[in-house]
Parts: structure tokens; C-alpha cells; sequence
């Protein structure tokens, strides 16, 4: 009878052997010794790792990327990122300063790092944490430049891009085929959710009040008239006398202008052109009476040859 005893004991079955797993001190990149500013770590999602584990990943046959989960087991949080360089000193790996805010890390906590593999991305949305991000013209383009430094994004980080000197923070709502993708090499769109704190502008109501009493009687209304009058000017006499010049009429005080009558028939969408028509003359019945006995070459002529003379 066959045994499936030494089937489970093969060592090939036993976990996975491929997978690296071990527990580094954790410091911000602050902390690394070194003449050279290590200031770009702090704008990415990767971290720095020992020279031990480049060896022990190389042995293990690790695909590449090499994603990494961490986990502080002291707080339940972890999170996911890649490596940059393998330079850190031995037992210490140093991550950027966000990260260790996630994980609820202090200098010198413990965190377990774990080799990881995820599927790509293809969707994920963002939730700024201040409106100052609405400040940005192009923010999907500047996001887009700043995960280029990143490997992996999880569902619920807060993650902090720099630009402009000025340090973003966005959270990350959802992402799409799982709660943690890899963004190496993808085609993902990115959506944004309102940021936190924002408030809608208050639109004003209009106001459709009705027409006071200064506003006159519709019904009343003339057309308007402020422009040029004629003969409104003063005169002058050559005798130097002031008799018989009469003084110019006083000007026309805002109240004594009147506005045209408004079209209480308006459509939107439609509009009419009113002409001033000039009322027709009235006839007289006299004229009418000879109109209608007019007959034309009704008329005597007059001849130039007389009657009687032959020519």
C-alpha cells in the first residue's frame, strides 16, 4: 500500500522555502551615519537594509522586485515597501519617517521583515489629508512622479510625497486587486477622494424679490432718454443786455428718468426686436371722395390747328 508519509516529509513541503523572514531594529533615515544626505528615502516607500540580507535573499533564489512586509507585533500594524540598497549596519534596517508612523514605531523598535510577493496595480484612490492639496495645478502629475520612488502601496497608509519643498500627506482609501499591489512597471488609474477638513463654497441664494415702490409702476414706464437734448444751452446777447434770455432748464434728476417697459412676454431662447412705428395720418373724407371719382384721360385736350382752316 502506498504511503503518503515520506510525501509530507520531503523538505520541499515543508512552508515555503523561498521566503525570507527576520526582525530588524528600526531607525528614521536621520539616524544613518554617513557624509552623504539620504533625503530621497525619505520622499519614497523603500527602505535600507543590511549587507547580510542581500546574501541570504541571493541563496534563497528571491523573485524580483523584492517586496518586503512589515510588522510590528507589538501594535498589529504593518505595511509593505521595497528595498533601495543593502548598506545599513548589521540587525538595523532604516526607514523613512512616515513609515515608522504607520507602524506606530519608535528608534530602535523591533520590526519583522517578511518577502512578499503582490499582484500588480491597477486602480487606487487617494484622500488628501489637507485642502492645501487643492492647490496643486496638476495633482495627478505630481503624484505620478512621486510613486516613482515607490514599490508597493497598501490600503489604509498615510504616505507623504514632497513637492515643491512642501511635504503632502495622502491616504490610501483603496487599491485594486488587493489591499496591497505592486506598482513597479503597471498601468494604474488614480482617483482622488475630497480632502479631509474641505468644505463645499456656500452658493449665495438669489434674490427674486419683488419690486419695491421706488421702482415705480411698470405700466408707467417711458423710454429712456439721458443722452443729448437739444437747445438746453444758455445764450449770450452781443449788446451785453440780459433781457430776453431765458435760463437753461434744470437737469434731469434721477427720479425724473423713466425705464422702457420691460417685455413681460420673454422666452428664453427668443428675442424680439421692437421698432418704433410712426402712427399713420388720418385721411380726410374730401380726399377720399376725389380719389374715388378720379378717372383717368377723363380729361379735354386742346387742339393747335383751329376748326375750319385747311392747311
Amino acid at each position: 500500500m502506498f504511503s503518503f508519509h515520506h510525501v509530507f516529509d520531503h523538505p520541499m513541503a515543508r512552508g515555503f522555502p523561498n521566503r525570507f523572514s527576520t526582525q530588524y531594529r528600526c531607525y528614521s533615515v536621520s539616524m544613518l551615519a554617513g557624509p552623504n544626505d539620504r533625503s530621497d528615502v525619505e520622499k519614497g516607500g523603500k527602505i535600507i537594509m543590511p549587507p547580510s540580507a542581500l546574501d541570504q535573499l541571493s541563496r534563497l533564489n528571491i523573485t524580483y522586485p523584492m517586496l518586503f512586509k512589515l510588522t510590528n507585533k507589538n501594535s498589529d500594524r504593518m505595511t509593505h515597501c521595497g528595498v533601495l540598497e543593502f548598506v545599513a549596519d548589521e540587525g538595523i534596517c532604516y526607514l523613512p519617517h512616515w513609515m515608522m508612523q504607520n507602524l506606530l514605531l519608535e528608534e530602535g523598535g523591533l520590526v519583522q521583515v517578511e518577502s512578499v510577493h503582490l499582484m500588480v496595480a491597477t486602480y487606487s484612490k487617494f484622500q488628501p489629508q489637507s485642502p492645501d492639496f487643492l492647490d496643486i495645478t496638476n495633482p495627478k502629475a505630481v503624484l505620478e512622479n512621486a510613486l516613482r520612488n515607490f514599490a508597493c502601496l497598501t490600503t489604509g497608509d498615510v504616505i507623504a510625497i514632497n513637492y515643491n519643498e512642501k511635504i503632502y500627506e495622502l491616504r490610501v482609501m483603496e487599491t485594486k486587486p488587493d489591499k496591497a499591489v505592486s506598482i513597479i512597471e503597471c498601468d494604474m488609474n488614480v482617483d482622488f477622494d475630497a480632502p479631509l477638513g474641505y468644505k463645499e463654497p456656500e452658493r449665495r441664494a438669489q434674490n427674486n424679490d419683488e419690486p419695491t415702490e421706488e421702482d415705480g409702476d411698470p405700466s408707467s414706464y417711458a423710454d429712456m432718454d439721458t443722452g443729448f437734448r437739444a437747445f438746453t444751452g444758455s445764450g449770450n446777447r452781443l449788446d451785453g443786455k440780459t433781457k430776453g434770455i431765458e435760463p437753461s432748464p434744470a437737469p434731469l434728476a434721477p427720479s425724473d428718468i423713466k425705464r422702457g417697459i420691460p417685455n413681460y412676454d420673454f422666452k428664453v431662447g427668443r428675442i424680439t426686436f421692437i421698432r418704433n412705428s410712426r402712427p399713420q395720418p388720418k385721411k380726410n373724407v374730401e380726399d377720399d371722395d376725389a380719389m374715388n371719382r378720379f378717372i383717368a384721360f377723363s380729361g379735354q385736350g386742346q387742339s393747335l390747328r383751329k376748326k375750319g382752316r385747311k392747311p
